[in-house]
């Protein structure tokens, strides 16, 4: 799969246990990434040399979490032509909401794919990234062809469990 790199971003290092669910799935198809933290407010110099210096240090998708008014995806997003991808943190009293609309609402010419709110969301990013990079890699495609097989399974084992469930000794409950 070659040198491929996923970057991490993050505005607070309590939107790291969310985060941790990309850097995970990221994980199970091979793919590198690194993570850090820069907040689109409080770092803003941070921010944009992250953006601007990621394409040369071998990222190819970003994904950055944030919270609150979330605007960290959008900046990183308006500092590289790198596809960006924004997973909104339930770090306010708004639950993520707010989060969540800071990012579905960047101006045209500025987009961020965004996720769902949290560790669904987060999960999901590292999917969309290794679908991204999938793209040119056949090998990761397999891979990811195999996962989404893997989950399909996992439902129809569960399914068969409901369906016809175990006894304590390994036989059909004969209850109706």
């Amino acid at each position: 799969m070659g040198n491929k790199k996923v970057g991490i971003v993050m505005g607070s290092k309590s939107d790291l246990p969310v985060m941790e669910k990309a850097a995970y799935m990221l994980r199970q198809f091979g793919i590198e990434c690194e993570m850090t933290i820069a907040s689109a407010h409080r770092s803003p110099r941070l921010v944009r040399e992250y953006a601007t210096s990621a394409l040369d240090r071998g990222i190819s998708v970003i994904i950055a979490g944030a919270g609150a008014a979330a605007h960290l995806p959008g900046v990183l997003a308006s500092g590289t032509t790198l596809p960006v991808i924004g997973v909104p943190i339930a770090s306010s009293p708004l639950g993520g909401f707010d989060s969540l609309l800071a990012m579905v609402q960047m101006p045209s010419g500025i987009p961020v794919a965004t996720m769902a709110v949290g560790p669904a969301g987060a999960t999901n990013a590292g999917i969309m990234a290794a679908q991204i990079l999938a793209m040119n890699d056949p090998e990761l495609a397999l891979m990811l062809r195999r996962h989404r097989q893997q989950m399909a399974e996992e439902i129809e084992g569960q399914a068969r469990q409901v369906l016809h469930p175990q006894g304590a000794d390994g036989k059909q409950d004969e209850k109706e």
